[in-house]
């Protein structure tokens, strides 16, 4: 790998690279590095700004919704200009007015089996922000099985969930040893029933970011094989520690 930072490279992170966690060395793996984000909504946005900001050099963006109205108010790279647009072309045409150094891979698809391979094993890291527990056990499973490092996020009302998964350790649980996929009754975790505010999209989101950058310095400590839960109504914030369930 290349550590020589270019003129440009050196100005345009210059207050990421002064940090002694990062430097020049940390700023070239950010710049090496392939995330893919599931789901452009309300979790997937922020994500995908402030790594597109930090300088990640590759993403990919997979959703297979159009924007709408109703999504504006917490889907932060969309305005009234993007109704009716797909979420993964309208996000490009933002990502690269933020940073055009980063190549955005847009998949106007929805995740499933026959497809989730495939797309998965050309990223490192892996950001799910999807809105049911179908995408998400789906995703676990390929990223377990793939030894990916994934970031998950949830949110609903004034609430949010994050884990952090590295599959690449031995006994990692996974978001099954949280949410039994048999005593999951309802499969839609979605915005439309319950509500939320879309701060919480923002804060919840931009954790994910932040969680996906520190594995790709490899700083700071990890969530890996934990919960953070954020109630953002009362400012109550605690990390539980997920036990790895047999079988699963």
């Amino acid at each position: 790998m290349n550590l020589k930072l270019n003129k440009y490279e050196i100005e345009r992170f210059s207050r990421q690279i002064i940090l002694k966690n990062i430097g020049a060395i940390g700023q070239k793996k950010i710049i090496n590095s392939k995330v893919l984000i599931i789901g452009m909504g309300g979790l997937g946005c922020p994500v995908a700004e402030f790594l597109t900001r930090a300088g990640v050099g590759t993403l990919g963006i997979i959703d297979s919704d159009y924007v709408e109205l109703s999504n504006i108010h917490r889907q932060s790279l969309y305005d009234v200009n993007d109704l009716k647009k797909f979420k993964v072309i309208a996000a490009q045409k933002k990502l690269k007015n933020i940073n055009s150094k980063t190549k955005v891979f847009c998949y106007k698809i929805r995740l499933n089996k026959d497809n989730c391979a495939k797309i998965i094993k050309n990223y490192n890291y892996i950001v799910d922000g999807s809105d049911n527990f179908k995408t998400k056990f789906l995703i676990n499973d390929f990223c377990k099985e793939s030894k990916k490092i994934l970031v998950t996020g949830a949110i609903s009302k004034f609430e949010g969930h994050i884990f952090t998964f590295d599959f690449k350790k031995k006994r990692t649980p996974c978001i099954k040893s949280f949410f039994q996929e048999k005593e999951v009754v309802d499969d839609v975790m979605n915005c439309e029933y319950e509500g939320v505010i879309g701060t919480v999209a923002g804060i919840i989101g931009t954790i994910q970011a932040n969680e996906i950058l520190k594995k790709i310095l490899k700083i700071g400590k990890s969530l890996n094989g934990q919960i953070l839960i954020l109630d953002l109504l009362n400012l109550n914030f605690r990390k539980v520690k997920l036990k790895k369930l047999k079988n699963v």
